[in-house]
């Protein structure tokens, strides 16, 4: 088995592609209407086989986990990257809000930043 595909519920799909491609750098794979909604995804520049898809949340459970994940300070997933330090400065410097700076936390450094799409991603530099 393999994972090729993962997901993050965003609030509203045009912020979320915007939010992932012109500040986090990823490039749009799909953008396919379905109805109301788009199968949207975005990949990595070097990582095209590993779709990330932006989930419109049009169920009303996934408002309320959505909003749980948040007011609680649990991220709803995790990106890596090999350098944490210069994507923090670039991200923050790009309006990025954090929650924090980057600290070690074993044999990984992570920071906490908000995606404007309602979630928090943890960074993470192995």
């Amino acid at each position: 088995m393999q994972i090729k595909l993962n997901s993050v519920l965003v609030d509203n799909q045009d912020k979320a592609l915007k939010f992932y491609t012109e500040i986090l750098g990823f490039v749009k794979k799909f953008d396919i209407p379905m109805g109301e909604f788009r199968w949207l995804t975005v990949v990595s520049k070097d990582r095209v086989d590993l779709e990330l898809v932006l989930e419109p949340m049009g169920f009303e459970p996934a408002k309320t986990y959505q909003a749980a994940l948040f007011s609680s300070g649990i991220p709803l997933t995790a990106l890596a990257t090999t350098d944490i330090d210069a994507d923090y400065l670039r991200l923050k410097s790009l309006g990025v809000v954090f929650r924090g700076e980057p600290q070690q936390a074993g044999t990984v450094k992570v920071v906490l930043f908000e995606d404007t799409c309602g979630n928090l991603i943890n960074l993470y530099q192995a």
